[in-house]
């Protein structure tokens, strides 16, 4: 069973998902990506795409993230996602949306601009670069917004578009975790 790592939920255990349709983060990789991004997540607003049991944005609040937007399009996933809200005490900072990370990217209104955006979508679905294409061309992304992406195997530089990578790193063979950011302008 997973938990919350640190924070104002250390500890909690988290409800997943049976079955083979999902593959929660290991905790091992879990820690990495927060020691990664830990100065970037204090009142920062999160999109959890592909969110299966929430397990990323429930932990980036509990370390002091504002808010959070949990999407997955499984209506399952949402309501073990719903259970892990109640069972951390976040339904105030929480939005549950079932629906598809497309779906969702096309019709969420613009008002709201996310600073932490965790793409984890199942390994063998190749839609971590097609995720990224519509969040580039949508209106949802902060200035200085990151992205975490979680692939099975090592992505394509030219996948990246607006994006440049801060950070990457491999677990195992098949984990790999690439840390995004928009580009910046070349005012020269």
């Amino acid at each position: 069973m997973m938990r919350i790592i640190t924070g104002s939920a250390r500890g909690t255990r988290l409800k997943t998902l049976e079955g083979d349709n999902t593959r929660p983060t290991a905790e091992r990789v879990k820690e990495a990506v927060f020691s990664m991004i830990q100065f970037e997540i204090e009142g920062r607003r999160i999109l959890d795409l592909f969110a299966g049991s929430g397990q990323m944005g429930l932990e980036a609040l509990s370390r002091g993230a504002e808010r959070a937007v949990f999407v997955d399009s499984s209506r399952e996933a949402c309501d073990i996602i719903k259970y892990n809200i109640s069972k951390t005490h976040f339904e105030k900072k929480s939005t549950v949306r079932c629906t598809d990370y497309a779906a969702y990217i096309r019709t969420a209104p613009g008002n709201e601009k996310f600073d932490i955006v965790f793409v984890d979508p199942p390994y063998d679905a190749h839609l971590a670069a097609r995720a990224l294409s519509k969040l580039a061309s949508s209106d949802l992304l902060s200035d200085t917004a990151i992205i975490v992406m979680e692939t099975g195997s090592e992505p394509d530089t030219e996948e990246y578009g607006q994006f440049e990578v801060s950070k990457t790193a491999r677990y195992a063979k098949t984990t790999h975790i690439t840390i995004l950011r928009k580009k910046v302008a070349d005012y020269e």
